[in-house]
């Protein structure tokens, strides 16, 4: 597995319009709109993002960190070969990610950009 960075942070609040308010308005961070993200998503100035969700929104966590890598299947498979289960692949406008809890129980991602020539449409 080759980590290139932390690409992605989430959160999970009650608090969702007054959060999204905060970064955008207080820490002047640019709201965009991705396909296939139901959260508020903010671009950070090096190209990482922050998703604001409503309760439930990431799958039962409050919080979610995600590693950059530059193979998603590869990363996947090195997880499952050292007994750390992946959930689905999934796939928005931008990126494939998969989902895992890591040794300390918490919520986790991998995430592969995807190459503009293999967007669909």
């Amino acid at each position: 597995m080759r980590v290139l960075g932390l690409i992605f942070a989430g959160t999970s609040t009650q608090a969702r319009p007054a959060m999204s308010l905060f970064l955008e308005q207080t820490m002047g961070l640019r709201r965009v709109e991705v396909d296939g993200v139901e959260a508020d998503l903010f671009v950070l100035p090096d190209g990482a993002q922050m998703a604001v969700a409503s309760p439930g929104g990431m799958g039962g966590s409050s919080r979610s960190i995600g590693f950059l890598v530059d193979d998603l299947d590869e990363a996947i498979d090195t997880l499952v070969r050292s007994g750390v289960p992946a959930g689905p692949v999934n796939q928005n406008a931008d990126y494939r990610y998969s989902h895992f809890r890591a040794p300390d129980g918490e919520l986790y991602e991998l995430i592969q950009r995807i190459e503009a020539e293999a967007r669909p449409g």
